[in-house]
C-alpha cells in the first residue's frame, strides 16, 4: 500500500538534483525526502515505520533511540518537549504545546534522522533466525558510520521450487527519494 510515483520517474536528492544513478530503482515512493540532507538510508526504514504507525493511530509505539541510546518518543515530541543533547545525555524541557499534526510528525522524524542512524537502528531490531525467513517488513541492515539499511517490502515465491525474490525500498547518500 505504499504510494508510488507514476511511471518510472527519476530519483531526485533533496536538493532538487537528480540521482547519479539512475539504472537501479524499479519505482519510486511518492514521499517527500524533505529540504535537508537527512532523511538517508536508516531514516527512510524509520519514516516508513514511522507513517506506517501514525497512519494508524498508534502514536504511542512510535519512538526511536538516538545514537547516544536515549529514547526518541513521538508522543513525548507530539506533546512539546524538545531535547537538548548535552554530554551525551538527552534532557526534554516543555516549550510548545502539544500537536498531533503530520506537519508536527515530520519535524520530529527530521529530528530522529539527525540524530540516530544505522548504528543505533542496528541495535534497536530483532535478529532474524535465518535469511530464508525473511518477511515484509524486514530490514537488513549493516550498522555503522556509515551503514547501510534497506527495507523489505514485497515478496514473491515460486510455489515449484520454493525460490523466492523480494523487493527491497532504500534511500541513500545524499538524502534522495526513497526507491
Amino acid at each position: 500500500g505504499l504510494p508510488l510515483k507514476p511511471g518510472k520517474p527519476k530519483v531526485m536528492l533533496f536538493n532538487g538534483e537528480q540521482k547519479y544513478n539512475q539504472d537501479v530503482q524499479a519505482a519510486v515512493l511518492d514521499i517527500d525526502v524533505g529540504k535537508r540532507d537527512l532523511q538517508q538510508c536508516a531514516d527512510a526504514v524509520m519514516r516508513l515505520r514511522g507513517e506506517y504507525l501514525f497512519s494508524l493511530g498508534k502514536h504511542e509505539a512510535i519512538h526511536f533511540n538516538f545514537t547516544n541510546g536515549d529514547n526518541c518518543p513521538w508522543t513525548k515530541w507530539r506533546d512539546g518537549y524538545r531535547p537538548t543533547l548535552t554530554t551525551g545525555k538527552t534532557v526534554w524541557t516543555k516549550k510548545l504545546a502539544a500537536s498531533e499534526t503530520h506537519e508536527n510528525f515530520r519535524a520530529y522524524m527530521d529530528l530522529v534522522f539527525t540524530y540516530a542512524g544505522t548504528a543505533s537502528l542496528e541495535k534497536e531490531l530483532k535478529k532474524i533466525g535465518n535469511l530464508k525467513d525473511l518477511q515484509v517488513g524486514d530490514v537488513l541492515i549493516q550498522g555503522g558510520f556509515p551503514g547501510h539499511a534497506v527495507l523489505v517490502v514485497d515478496v514473491a515465491e515460486n510455489p515449484d521450487n520454493g525460490h523466492k525474490v523480494y523487493l527491497l525500498a532504500q534511500s541513500y547518500m545524499p538524502a534522495q527519494d526513497i526507491h
